[in-house]
């Protein structure tokens, strides 16, 4: 119940525009890329994910909620406005899959 309501709190639209320079400076890029495709093994791929769901992480992240060392110290310092922006970002970005090819 708990969680409900801090994601509330966050869950505004968000910019999709602004959350494009945010990863910047916020330096999501660095493990997450430009495109929400992870440049480390250990991140995962943000592209496409649903905007609920990133804001409920990295709420849950900057809450203490969620444990992750990298992400805990990242999603501190962010804002709720910083957060519906991000999610609003990532998940604005389409993903295309291609089956593989028949044996």
């Amino acid at each position: 119940m708990a969680l409900i309501s801090c994601v509330s709190a966050a869950s505004a639209e968000g910019d999709a525009k602004a959350g494009a320079q945010k990863i910047k400076t916020l330096q999501c890029i660095s493990c997450h890329g430009r495109d929400g495709v992870s440049k480390l093994p250990e991140a995962p791929n943000l592209a496409g994910q649903g905007k609920d769901y990133l804001t409920i992480a990295l709420t849950a992240y900057r809450s203490g909620a969620r444990k992750n060392d990298m992400m805990s110290v990242m999603a501190g310092k962010l804002t709720d406005a910083d957060i519906a922006d991000l999610a609003a970002y990532y998940s604005a970005i389409e993903i295309h899959v291609t089956p593989p090819p028949k044996p």
